[in-house]
Protein backbone atom coordinates (compact mmCIF):
# COMPACT_ATOMS: atom_id res chain seq x y z
CA UNK A 1 0.00 0.00 0.00
CA UNK A 2 2.71 2.44 0.68
CA UNK A 3 4.44 1.93 -2.73
CA UNK A 4 1.29 2.02 -4.48
CA UNK A 5 0.93 5.20 -2.44
CA UNK A 6 4.04 6.55 -3.61
CA UNK A 7 3.47 5.54 -7.37
CA UNK A 8 0.50 7.53 -7.16
CA UNK A 9 2.14 10.65 -5.83
CA UNK A 10 4.22 10.29 -8.30
CA UNK A 11 2.01 10.13 -11.20
CA UNK A 12 0.27 13.51 -9.85
CA UNK A 13 3.19 15.61 -10.07
CA UNK A 14 4.19 15.43 -6.47
CA UNK A 15 7.57 13.88 -4.46
CA UNK A 16 6.11 11.23 -1.80
CA UNK A 17 6.66 12.12 1.99
CA UNK A 18 9.05 9.33 2.11
CA UNK A 19 11.09 10.06 -0.58
CA UNK A 20 11.34 13.68 1.36
CA UNK A 21 12.29 11.77 4.33
CA UNK A 22 14.89 9.53 3.14
CA UNK A 23 16.45 12.26 0.81
CA UNK A 24 16.65 14.26 3.90
CA UNK A 25 18.33 11.25 6.07
CA UNK A 26 20.67 9.51 3.95
CA UNK A 27 23.60 11.94 3.18
CA UNK A 28 22.45 14.48 5.73
CA UNK A 29 21.54 12.15 8.29
CA UNK A 30 23.89 9.47 10.00
CA UNK A 31 26.14 9.59 6.93
CA UNK A 32 26.77 13.37 8.09
CA UNK A 33 27.10 12.12 11.70
CA UNK A 34 29.84 10.13 10.35
CA UNK A 35 31.77 13.09 8.58
CA UNK A 36 31.28 15.43 11.86
CA UNK A 37 32.96 12.66 14.06
CA UNK A 38 35.73 12.19 11.61
CA UNK A 39 36.21 15.77 10.97
CA UNK A 40 36.25 16.82 14.93
CA UNK A 41 38.12 13.24 16.06
CA UNK A 42 40.06 11.31 13.78
CA UNK A 43 42.88 13.46 13.95
CA UNK A 44 43.40 12.92 17.31
CA UNK A 45 42.28 9.16 16.94
CA UNK A 46 44.74 7.71 14.78
CA UNK A 47 47.63 9.70 16.64
CA UNK A 48 46.59 8.39 20.01
CA UNK A 49 45.10 4.96 19.22
CA UNK A 50 47.03 4.14 16.07
CA UNK A 51 50.35 5.78 16.56
CA UNK A 52 50.70 7.93 13.59
CA UNK A 53 52.46 11.73 14.13
CA UNK A 54 51.02 14.84 12.80
CA UNK A 55 53.76 15.13 10.39
CA UNK A 56 52.87 11.37 8.75
CA UNK A 57 48.61 12.70 9.09
CA UNK A 58 49.50 15.83 7.46
CA UNK A 59 51.23 14.06 4.42
CA UNK A 60 47.94 11.42 4.36
CA UNK A 61 45.33 14.26 3.87
CA UNK A 62 47.14 15.97 1.81
CA UNK A 63 47.47 12.46 -0.86
CA UNK A 64 43.80 11.62 0.44
CA UNK A 65 42.23 15.01 0.00
CA UNK A 66 44.00 15.44 -3.84
CA UNK A 67 42.07 11.99 -4.68
CA UNK A 68 39.24 13.41 -3.66
CA UNK A 69 38.61 16.47 -5.22
CA UNK A 70 39.75 14.66 -8.28
CA UNK A 71 37.14 11.44 -8.55
CA UNK A 72 34.64 14.03 -7.93
CA UNK A 73 33.84 14.48 -11.55
CA UNK A 74 35.41 11.06 -12.53
CA UNK A 75 32.35 9.89 -10.29
CA UNK A 76 30.06 12.25 -12.31
CA UNK A 77 31.48 10.98 -15.42
CA UNK A 78 30.70 7.41 -14.73
CA UNK A 79 27.39 7.96 -13.08
CA UNK A 80 26.43 9.60 -16.70
CA UNK A 81 28.11 7.10 -18.63
CA UNK A 82 25.80 3.77 -17.61
CA UNK A 83 22.64 2.72 -17.28
CA UNK A 84 22.48 -0.09 -15.27
CA UNK A 85 18.86 -1.85 -14.73
CA UNK A 86 18.52 -0.12 -11.11
CA UNK A 87 18.61 3.17 -12.60
CA UNK A 88 21.78 5.48 -13.32
CA UNK A 89 21.62 7.43 -10.24
CA UNK A 90 19.57 5.03 -7.85
CA UNK A 91 21.72 1.89 -8.40
CA UNK A 92 24.41 3.70 -6.69
CA UNK A 93 22.32 4.02 -3.21
CA UNK A 94 22.01 0.14 -3.02
CA UNK A 95 26.00 -0.88 -2.49
CA UNK A 96 27.77 2.34 -1.19
CA UNK A 97 26.44 2.22 2.45
CA UNK A 98 27.81 -1.09 2.33
CA UNK A 99 31.14 -0.01 1.63
CA UNK A 100 30.94 2.95 3.77
CA UNK A 101 29.74 -0.07 6.76
CA UNK A 102 32.90 -1.91 6.09
CA UNK A 103 35.17 0.85 5.53
CA UNK A 104 33.97 2.09 9.21
CA UNK A 105 34.84 -0.84 11.08
CA UNK A 106 38.54 -0.62 9.44
CA UNK A 107 39.13 2.71 9.47
CA UNK A 108 38.66 2.65 13.54
CA UNK A 109 40.40 -0.36 13.96
CA UNK A 110 44.08 -1.02 14.73
CA UNK A 111 44.74 -4.51 13.65
CA UNK A 112 47.72 -6.54 14.74
CA UNK A 113 49.73 -6.54 11.47
CA UNK A 114 50.17 -2.62 11.27
CA UNK A 115 51.88 -2.63 14.74
CA UNK A 116 55.71 -1.98 14.96
CA UNK A 117 55.90 -0.84 11.43
CA UNK A 118 55.74 2.88 11.18
CA UNK A 119 55.24 2.61 7.10
CA UNK A 120 52.62 0.03 7.57
CA UNK A 121 50.23 2.29 10.23
CA UNK A 122 50.69 4.91 7.46
CA UNK A 123 49.46 2.45 4.51
CA UNK A 124 46.86 1.02 6.59
CA UNK A 125 45.48 4.75 7.36
CA UNK A 126 45.86 6.56 4.30
CA UNK A 127 44.12 3.09 2.56
CA UNK A 128 40.95 3.28 4.95
CA UNK A 129 40.64 7.32 4.95
CA UNK A 130 41.13 7.36 0.69
CA UNK A 131 38.07 4.46 0.52
CA UNK A 132 35.82 6.50 2.94
CA UNK A 133 36.84 9.67 0.93
CA UNK A 134 35.58 7.73 -2.74
CA UNK A 135 32.18 6.48 -0.42
CA UNK A 136 31.27 9.44 0.29
CA UNK A 137 32.09 11.25 -3.38
CA UNK A 138 29.80 7.70 -4.72
CA UNK A 139 26.73 8.19 -2.76
CA UNK A 140 26.61 12.13 -2.67
CA UNK A 141 26.91 12.78 -6.58
CA UNK A 142 23.75 10.70 -7.20
CA UNK A 143 21.88 11.80 -4.05
CA UNK A 144 22.13 15.37 -5.34
CA UNK A 145 21.26 14.43 -8.82
CA UNK A 146 18.26 11.92 -8.22
CA UNK A 147 16.13 15.15 -7.31
CA UNK A 148 16.22 16.95 -10.71
CA UNK A 149 15.37 13.45 -12.09
CA UNK A 150 12.69 13.24 -9.68
CA UNK A 151 10.87 16.52 -10.30
CA UNK A 152 11.25 19.59 -12.37
CA UNK A 153 9.24 21.72 -9.69
CA UNK A 154 11.46 24.61 -7.93
CA UNK A 155 9.44 25.08 -4.69
CA UNK A 156 9.41 20.91 -4.76
CA UNK A 157 13.26 20.84 -5.06
CA UNK A 158 13.95 23.85 -2.78
CA UNK A 159 11.66 22.45 -0.19
CA UNK A 160 13.88 18.68 0.01
CA UNK A 161 16.83 20.83 0.06
CA UNK A 162 15.92 23.24 2.80
CA UNK A 163 14.78 20.06 4.72
CA UNK A 164 18.40 18.18 4.31
CA UNK A 165 19.62 21.10 5.47
CA UNK A 166 17.69 21.24 8.46
CA UNK A 167 18.94 17.47 9.21
CA UNK A 168 22.58 18.11 8.11
CA UNK A 169 23.04 21.08 10.59
CA UNK A 170 21.22 18.98 13.46
CA UNK A 171 22.97 15.31 12.98
CA UNK A 172 26.44 17.57 12.52
CA UNK A 173 25.79 19.10 15.87
CA UNK A 174 25.02 15.71 17.88
CA UNK A 175 28.05 14.37 16.13
CA UNK A 176 30.53 16.57 16.90
CA UNK A 177 29.24 18.11 20.41
CA UNK A 178 28.47 14.70 21.91
CA UNK A 179 30.55 12.42 20.55
CA UNK A 180 33.01 11.68 23.71
CA UNK A 181 29.87 10.95 25.46
CA UNK A 182 28.60 8.45 22.80
CA UNK A 183 32.10 6.61 22.41
CA UNK A 184 31.71 6.25 26.06
CA UNK A 185 27.85 4.65 26.04
CA UNK A 186 28.72 2.44 23.10
CA UNK A 187 32.32 1.31 24.02
CA UNK A 188 34.18 2.75 21.56
CA UNK A 189 34.75 5.03 17.94
CA UNK A 190 34.47 2.30 15.76
CA UNK A 191 31.03 0.59 17.80
CA UNK A 192 29.42 4.55 17.05
CA UNK A 193 30.95 4.28 13.57
CA UNK A 194 29.41 0.94 12.70
CA UNK A 195 26.12 2.14 14.39
CA UNK A 196 25.72 5.32 12.50
CA UNK A 197 26.54 3.50 9.16
CA UNK A 198 24.12 0.96 9.76
CA UNK A 199 21.29 3.87 10.13
CA UNK A 200 22.80 5.69 6.48
CA UNK A 201 22.37 1.73 4.60
CA UNK A 202 18.70 2.09 5.79
CA UNK A 203 18.28 5.51 4.62
CA UNK A 204 20.26 5.01 1.42
CA UNK A 205 18.35 1.56 0.34
CA UNK A 206 15.02 3.50 1.41
CA UNK A 207 15.95 6.06 -0.79
CA UNK A 208 16.76 3.37 -3.63
CA UNK A 209 12.99 2.19 -2.84
CA UNK A 210 11.07 5.57 -2.27
CA UNK A 211 13.00 7.27 -5.94
CA UNK A 212 11.97 7.03 -9.71
CA UNK A 213 14.04 8.34 -12.29
CA UNK A 214 11.11 10.09 -14.16
CA UNK A 215 12.84 13.09 -16.01
CA UNK A 216 16.32 10.96 -17.32
CA UNK A 217 17.43 11.60 -20.66
CA UNK A 218 18.71 8.69 -22.69
CA UNK A 219 22.09 7.99 -22.37
CA UNK A 220 25.01 9.94 -24.48
CA UNK A 221 26.66 8.07 -26.65
CA UNK A 222 29.40 9.91 -26.46
CA UNK A 223 29.73 9.71 -23.47
CA UNK A 224 32.97 9.60 -21.25
CA UNK A 225 35.13 12.74 -20.13
CA UNK A 226 33.95 14.16 -23.20
CA UNK A 227 30.87 14.91 -20.99
CA UNK A 228 32.70 17.23 -18.39
CA UNK A 229 33.36 19.75 -22.03
CA UNK A 230 29.40 20.03 -22.19
CA UNK A 231 29.97 21.75 -18.73
CA UNK A 232 33.19 23.83 -18.92
CA UNK A 233 32.25 25.14 -21.94
CA UNK A 234 29.44 27.71 -21.18
CA UNK A 235 30.96 30.73 -19.54
CA UNK A 236 27.66 31.33 -17.52
CA UNK A 237 28.84 28.22 -15.07
CA UNK A 238 32.12 29.63 -14.32
CA UNK A 239 31.12 32.23 -11.80
CA UNK A 240 28.64 29.34 -10.51
CA UNK A 241 31.83 27.04 -10.10
CA UNK A 242 33.31 29.77 -8.19
CA UNK A 243 30.19 30.47 -5.98
CA UNK A 244 30.33 27.09 -5.09
CA UNK A 245 33.77 27.11 -3.60
CA UNK A 246 33.77 30.48 -1.60
CA UNK A 247 30.16 29.27 -0.10
CA UNK A 248 32.32 26.48 1.27
CA UNK A 249 35.44 29.18 2.18
CA UNK A 250 32.53 31.09 4.35
CA UNK A 251 31.64 28.44 5.84
CA UNK A 252 34.67 26.98 6.60
CA UNK A 253 36.38 30.38 7.84
CA UNK A 254 33.33 30.74 10.10
CA UNK A 255 33.66 27.32 12.29
CA UNK A 256 37.72 27.00 11.70
CA UNK A 257 38.25 30.85 13.02
CA UNK A 258 36.08 31.13 16.12
CA UNK A 259 37.97 28.74 18.45
CA UNK A 260 41.12 31.00 17.75
CA UNK A 261 39.18 34.07 18.23
CA UNK A 262 37.41 32.81 21.26
CA UNK A 263 40.66 31.38 22.14
CA UNK A 264 43.32 34.24 21.44
CA UNK A 265 40.84 37.49 21.97
CA UNK A 266 37.81 37.24 23.75
CA UNK A 267 39.30 35.01 26.15
CA UNK A 268 42.87 36.80 26.92
CA UNK A 269 40.65 39.75 27.68
CA UNK A 270 38.78 38.53 29.98
CA UNK A 271 41.17 37.30 32.47
CA UNK A 272 42.62 39.24 35.42
CA UNK A 273 45.94 37.97 36.38
CA UNK A 274 45.66 40.53 39.75
CA UNK A 275 43.11 38.33 41.03
CA UNK A 276 43.22 34.94 39.26
CA UNK A 277 44.42 32.00 40.26
CA UNK A 278 45.73 29.16 37.69
CA UNK A 279 42.42 27.09 37.67
CA UNK A 280 40.25 30.60 37.27
CA UNK A 281 42.49 31.45 34.31
CA UNK A 282 42.04 27.82 33.11
CA UNK A 283 38.36 28.03 33.68
CA UNK A 284 37.57 31.43 32.05
CA UNK A 285 39.29 30.27 28.87
CA UNK A 286 37.63 27.48 28.84
CA UNK A 287 34.38 29.01 29.66
CA UNK A 288 34.77 31.96 26.66
CA UNK A 289 35.18 29.28 24.44
CA UNK A 290 32.39 27.20 25.16
CA UNK A 291 29.78 29.95 25.59
CA UNK A 292 31.21 31.51 21.95
CA UNK A 293 31.08 28.51 20.44
CA UNK A 294 27.67 27.37 21.19
CA UNK A 295 26.46 30.74 20.57
CA UNK A 296 27.98 30.08 16.76
CA UNK A 297 26.68 26.35 16.71
CA UNK A 298 23.10 27.32 18.27
CA UNK A 299 23.25 30.36 15.35
CA UNK A 300 23.72 27.41 12.36
CA UNK A 301 21.35 25.53 13.54
CA UNK A 302 18.96 28.08 13.32
CA UNK A 303 20.05 29.28 10.16
CA UNK A 304 19.77 26.12 8.37
CA UNK A 305 16.34 24.43 10.17
CA UNK A 306 14.33 27.91 10.49
CA UNK A 307 15.77 30.71 8.01
CA UNK A 308 16.51 28.83 5.41
CA UNK A 309 13.04 27.67 4.84
CA UNK A 310 11.42 31.13 5.51
CA UNK A 311 14.24 32.45 2.84
CA UNK A 312 13.41 30.07 0.26
CA UNK A 313 9.71 30.70 0.59
CA UNK A 314 9.96 34.31 0.77
CA UNK A 315 12.46 35.13 -2.08
CA UNK A 316 11.56 32.26 -4.11
CA UNK A 317 14.93 31.24 -6.29
CA UNK A 318 18.05 30.53 -4.69
CA UNK A 319 20.40 33.23 -5.81
CA UNK A 320 17.37 35.63 -4.60
CA UNK A 321 17.88 33.97 -1.16
CA UNK A 322 21.70 34.15 -0.95
CA UNK A 323 21.80 38.00 -1.97
CA UNK A 324 19.75 38.86 1.14
CA UNK A 325 21.68 36.61 3.22
CA UNK A 326 24.99 37.63 1.99
CA UNK A 327 24.39 41.65 2.28
CA UNK A 328 23.12 40.42 6.12
CA UNK A 329 26.18 38.46 6.71
CA UNK A 330 28.45 41.41 5.12
CA UNK A 331 26.98 44.22 7.48
CA UNK A 332 27.48 41.95 10.70
CA UNK A 333 30.77 40.96 10.02
CA UNK A 334 32.01 44.24 9.56
CA UNK A 335 30.49 45.41 13.03
CA UNK A 336 31.97 42.65 14.45
CA UNK A 337 35.50 43.03 12.70
CA UNK A 338 35.73 46.62 14.00
CA UNK A 339 33.59 46.87 17.49
CA UNK A 340 33.50 42.89 18.36
CA UNK A 341 36.34 43.15 21.20
CA UNK A 342 34.33 45.81 22.95
CA UNK A 343 31.94 43.33 25.08
CA UNK A 344 31.70 39.49 25.62
CA UNK A 345 28.10 39.20 25.14
CA UNK A 346 27.49 42.16 22.87
CA UNK A 347 29.99 39.97 20.56
CA UNK A 348 28.33 36.51 21.40
CA UNK A 349 24.95 37.60 20.37
CA UNK A 350 25.73 39.76 16.93
CA UNK A 351 28.46 36.56 16.23
CA UNK A 352 25.31 34.60 16.64
CA UNK A 353 23.17 36.94 14.03
CA UNK A 354 25.69 36.40 11.46
CA UNK A 355 25.98 32.78 11.76
CA UNK A 356 21.98 32.56 11.50
CA UNK A 357 21.99 34.70 8.60
CA UNK A 358 25.29 33.12 6.58
CA UNK A 359 25.56 30.00 7.74
CA UNK A 360 23.02 28.72 5.49
CA UNK A 361 24.89 30.02 2.26
CA UNK A 362 26.67 26.76 2.03
CA UNK A 363 22.98 24.70 1.39
CA UNK A 364 21.22 27.44 -0.78
CA UNK A 365 24.03 27.21 -2.91
CA UNK A 366 23.13 23.53 -4.17
CA UNK A 367 19.70 25.28 -5.46
CA UNK A 368 22.29 26.44 -7.90
CA UNK A 369 23.15 22.77 -8.81
CA UNK A 370 19.35 22.18 -9.89
CA UNK A 371 19.76 25.53 -11.88
CA UNK A 372 22.95 24.90 -13.94
CA UNK A 373 21.15 21.01 -14.52
CA UNK A 374 18.16 22.95 -16.03
CA UNK A 375 20.59 25.43 -17.77
CA UNK A 376 22.70 22.19 -19.22
CA UNK A 377 19.64 20.62 -20.58
CA UNK A 378 18.18 24.06 -22.05
CA UNK A 379 21.50 24.51 -24.23
CA UNK A 380 23.07 21.02 -24.91
CA UNK A 381 19.93 18.78 -24.63
CA UNK A 382 21.84 16.64 -22.28
CA UNK A 383 20.99 15.47 -18.99
CA UNK A 384 23.72 15.58 -16.73
CA UNK A 385 22.94 15.66 -13.40
CA UNK A 386 25.71 13.40 -12.35
CA UNK A 387 28.67 15.21 -13.94
CA UNK A 388 27.15 18.87 -12.75
CA UNK A 389 26.94 17.67 -9.09
CA UNK A 390 30.25 16.05 -8.89
CA UNK A 391 31.67 19.59 -10.63
CA UNK A 392 30.08 21.41 -7.56
CA UNK A 393 31.71 18.83 -5.27
CA UNK A 394 35.09 19.62 -6.70
CA UNK A 395 34.39 23.12 -6.30
CA UNK A 396 33.46 22.59 -2.89
CA UNK A 397 36.59 20.28 -1.62
CA UNK A 398 38.92 23.27 -3.35
CA UNK A 399 37.11 25.94 -1.15
CA UNK A 400 38.10 23.26 1.82
CA UNK A 401 41.58 23.39 0.67
CA UNK A 402 41.67 27.36 1.02
CA UNK A 403 40.23 27.07 4.31
CA UNK A 404 42.20 24.38 5.92
CA UNK A 405 45.52 25.79 4.63
CA UNK A 406 44.47 29.61 4.06
CA UNK A 407 43.61 30.28 7.55
CA UNK A 408 46.80 28.96 8.46
CA UNK A 409 49.06 30.82 6.12
CA UNK A 410 47.14 34.23 7.23
CA UNK A 411 48.45 33.42 11.15
CA UNK A 412 51.69 32.34 10.44
CA UNK A 413 52.28 35.73 8.02
CA UNK A 414 50.21 37.99 11.28
CA UNK A 415 53.13 36.31 13.37
CA UNK A 416 50.78 33.80 14.95
CA UNK A 417 52.58 31.39 17.37
CA UNK A 418 50.54 28.70 19.09
CA UNK A 419 53.63 28.20 21.67
CA UNK A 420 53.15 31.08 22.88
CA UNK A 421 49.89 30.86 24.64
CA UNK A 422 46.85 33.10 24.42
CA UNK A 423 48.65 35.88 26.06
CA UNK A 424 51.90 35.84 24.19
CA UNK A 425 50.42 37.04 21.01
CA UNK A 426 51.73 39.99 19.42
CA UNK A 427 49.25 42.65 18.07
CA UNK A 428 50.12 41.90 14.57
CA UNK A 429 49.32 38.00 15.29
CA UNK A 430 45.84 39.35 17.33
CA UNK A 431 44.90 41.47 13.99
CA UNK A 432 45.22 38.83 12.07
CA UNK A 433 43.14 36.41 14.18
CA UNK A 434 40.75 39.02 14.35
CA UNK A 435 40.92 39.37 10.22
CA UNK A 436 40.13 35.31 9.70
CA UNK A 437 37.62 35.47 11.88
CA UNK A 438 35.46 38.11 10.28
CA UNK A 439 37.24 40.63 7.67
CA UNK A 440 38.20 37.73 5.64
CA UNK A 441 34.86 35.86 5.56
CA UNK A 442 33.39 39.70 5.02
CA UNK A 443 35.39 39.76 1.81
CA UNK A 444 34.26 36.40 0.87
CA UNK A 445 30.62 36.70 0.98
CA UNK A 446 31.01 40.56 -0.83
CA UNK A 447 32.14 38.72 -4.15
CA UNK A 448 29.41 35.59 -3.50
CA UNK A 449 26.98 38.66 -3.29
CA UNK A 450 28.32 40.43 -6.31
CA UNK A 451 28.36 37.13 -8.31
CA UNK A 452 24.51 36.57 -7.16
CA UNK A 453 23.31 39.92 -8.13
CA UNK A 454 24.71 39.64 -11.89
CA UNK A 455 23.96 35.97 -11.54
CA UNK A 456 24.36 34.71 -15.42
CA UNK A 457 21.61 31.80 -15.28
CA UNK A 458 18.82 34.04 -14.25
CA UNK A 459 18.06 35.56 -17.91
CA UNK A 460 17.24 31.63 -18.88
CA UNK A 461 15.10 31.03 -16.38
CA UNK A 462 11.88 31.86 -18.74
CA UNK A 463 13.48 29.26 -22.00
CA UNK A 464 13.98 27.10 -18.86
CA UNK A 465 10.41 27.54 -17.59
CA UNK A 466 9.34 27.05 -20.57
CA UNK A 467 11.25 23.63 -21.59
CA UNK A 468 10.76 21.85 -17.96
CA UNK A 469 6.66 22.47 -19.26
CA UNK A 470 7.29 20.53 -22.43
CA UNK A 471 9.12 17.98 -20.58
CA UNK A 472 6.22 17.32 -18.31
CA UNK A 473 3.79 17.17 -21.21
CA UNK A 474 5.78 14.44 -23.14
CA UNK A 475 6.24 12.52 -19.90
CA UNK A 476 2.50 13.02 -18.79
CA UNK A 477 1.61 11.93 -22.78
CA UNK A 478 4.00 8.87 -22.50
Amino acid sequence: MANQSTNQMAKNGKLSKAFVWFHATSVNGTAMAIAATITTYFSLYVQEEIGITAAQLSVIMLICSLWDAINDPLMGVICESCNPRWGRYRTWFLFTPIFLLVDMFLLFSNPGFIQGSPMAKCVYVCITYMVYGMCVTAYTMPQMAILPAMTLDDEERNDVIAKGAAVCALAFTIASTFSTQLVKIFGSYRNIMVFYAIFACVSFWGLYKTSEEKYVAPKDENGGLKQLIYVFRHKEIWPVMLCWCLAAVSYGFMFASSVYYAQYILAAQRVDFATMDEAAIGATIGGTISTYMGFISVGALISMMVLMPIFLKKFKTGYKAIIVSQILTIICYVLLYFTGKMNFMYCCILSFVATAVGAMVNALVNVLVNDTIDFIMLKEGKQLNGVVASVKGFAQKCGNTVVNSGMLAILAICGFDAQLGPFGQSEMALTGTNMVRFLIPAIVSALILVIMIFYPLKKYFPAIAEMKEKMKREHDAA
